[in-house]
């Protein structure tokens, strides 16, 4: 599967309604993983709407640092999540939740479906898919 066919996977798990933003990239990448999609949707399952305040970091990008924490083993990782952070933040315009859902224009900056796809393109530059 190409790392856009990931990405539209997370976007349309995310738009279902059965998946929110982490869980929607987790579980697009689960493969890359040694987990099921399942575990993954359980860990993730509280880091969506920015840890539920809308403050905090895009769950979309959670999750795609916990791909990339379970795929690499922990070495390395926080080079690889800095680099998702860059790489997401150009593609979105910021990483905060509530930054990304601010009205621009009458529509948020980025919405989630775009913040899943985008999390999932940051993971693959990142980690060379």
């Amino acid at each position: 599967m190409t790392i856009e066919e990931r990405a539209e996977k997370a976007a349309g798990l995310k738009m279902s309604g059965r998946y929110n933003c982490a869980q929607a990239v987790s579980a697009a990448l689960a493969d890359e993983t040694p987990l099921t999609e399942q575990q993954l949707c359980q860990i993730t399952a509280g880091f969506c709407a920015g840890m539920g305040t809308m403050e905090a970091t895009c769950g979309a990008l959670i999750g795609a640092g916990i791909a990339a924490g379970l795929k690499t083993e922990g070495a390395g990782t926080l080079m690889y999540t800095r680099q998702m952070i860059t790489e997401f933040k150009n593609l979105c315009g910021a990483t905060v939740c509530r930054d990304l859902k601010a009205r621009v224009d009458g529509k948020p900056l980025c919405p989630c479906e775009d913040c899943v796809r985008n999390a999932v393109r940051a993971y693959g530059k990142v980690m060379g898919m």
